[in-house]
């Protein structure tokens, strides 16, 4: 399967508006924004689970990034509540679930060679960042050399360029915004290779965005498997 496979494009979709898609575990539905593959796959997914679903135990050969969109995700290791970021690198493993149900965020297989952080960010523990114009407030996920998630406010109406050195993905938690002529919802999601700049007019309530800086493809890229 491919889905907007093409890297060197933009893409901005109003994915909140997207259909579901049912897996292959009972109660859990996706909506795929990136994928190369089959059910192995270099994926960048919505997932939801219904109360009391649950995907089988798997392990993380390729990397499992995780953004908490609504609910509270769940797996042996603890409960996340909304707004929970982490990074299950390669040789971790789990069997997440949501008694209550959950939306959650994944991105799949995009992690490189040596990336071993395991992060796990609740609400509240993250470290407050000098917000951009345009912004109320900027929060700092995760950074290293070669990658910086943020997780912003922005005010409303406000207009904001958001410069793009390296690539850059992002999505609207929620609020609304128009970014580059595109008007996108909660869920919202787009990727911009180098050299695009992420231009943004916030709505009226203003927004709270999701923000990735990294390349769209790291050059030391975990292979997939034959």
């Amino acid at each position: 399967m491919l889905i907007n496979v093409d890297l060197t494009k933009v893409v901005l979709l109003d994915a909140g508006q997207m259909d579901w898609i049912a897996s292959p575990a009972a109660g859990v539905d996706r909506r795929m924004l990136y994928r190369e593959g089959g059910e192995i796959a270099r994926a960048t997914s919505i997932v939801r689970y219904a109360p009391g679903s649950a995907f089988p135990a798997h392990g993380h050969t390729g990397g499992e990034e995780i953004l908490v969109l609504q609910g509270a995700f769940q797996d042996e290791h603890g409960d996340y509540p909304q707004g929970s970021y982490f990074r299950n690198p390669p040789g971790t493993s789990h069997s997440p679930a949501a008694a209550q149900g959950c939306v959650i965020f994944v991105r799949l297989w995009q992690f490189r060679l040596g990336d071993h952080a395991q992060i796990v960010c609740k609400p509240g523990e993250d470290e407050r960042l000098e917000p951009r114009p345009g912004a109320k407030s900027s929060r700092l996920l995760f950074h290293d050399d070669a990658e910086q998630v943020t997780l912003e406010t922005w005010s409303p109406d406000a207009n904001l360029t958001i410069e793009n050195e390296r690539g850059l993905e992002f999505m609207i938690l929620s609020g609304a915004a128009n970014v580059r002529g595109k008007s996108l919802g909660a869920h919202g999601w787009g990727r911009l290779p180098a050299g695009e700049p992420l231009v943004a007019k916030a709505g009226a309530d203003g927004a709270q965005v999701w923000i990735k800086g990294a390349p769209l493809r790291h050059a030391d890229i975990l292979p997939m498997p034959l």
